[in-house]
């Protein structure tokens, strides 16, 4: 299996730069569960979460959407919580309702569909987790005794949970 692509830090950064709206597909209501937590991470951050998944009507506090295609407002991001198969379907849908970037989480890998959306003009990062990659860059995963090796004299922020 080949190894997904390394975003650049500045790539990472600019993901994150704005207030971004985040689709995510494979949303839970489960507390706990990673589609749960990672994006409760992302609202407590500032960001606007919109759950996919017909399962529930809403998580978050957010109206839950059955697919990324019934959304009727735009969304920047869409994050993937779902098997590497599922992806090429979730790739097109990204592409059809004009995301700038697809994440695929942990342990999603699936080059074909990353292709397909790289060459659509979308960005593309794969087997990462958002809330990771933002406690790492902006200070957070260091309370956990994680080494970020990121050195700054500014005390993060308390966050709220």
């Amino acid at each position: 299996m080949p190894q997904p692509s390394e975003p650049s830090r500045d790539d990472l950064l600019s993901i994150f730069a704005q207030p971004k709206t985040i689709a995510v597909v494979g949303a839970s209501s489960t507390v706990g569960k990673p589609g749960h937590d990672i994006p409760r991470y992302l609202q407590s951050q500032g960001y606007r979460i919109v759950p996919v998944n017909p399962q529930y009507p809403e998580i978050l506090g957010e109206k839950s959407y059955a697919q990324l295609r019934d959304i009727p407002f735009k969304v920047d991001v869409v994050d993937c919580f779902r098997k590497s198969e599922e992806i090429p379907a979730l790739a097109e849908d990204a592409i059809a309702i004009g995301a700038k970037v697809l994440w695929l989480q942990l342990g999603v890998i699936n080059q074909g569909a990353a292709d397909r959306a790289q060459s659509a003009g979308l960005e593309v990062v794969m087997d990462r987790c958002m809330k990771i990659e933002h406690g790492r860059l902006f200070g957070g995963l260091n309370w956990c005794g994680v080494n970020t090796k990121v050195i700054s004299a500014k005390r993060p922020q308390v966050l709220p949970y």
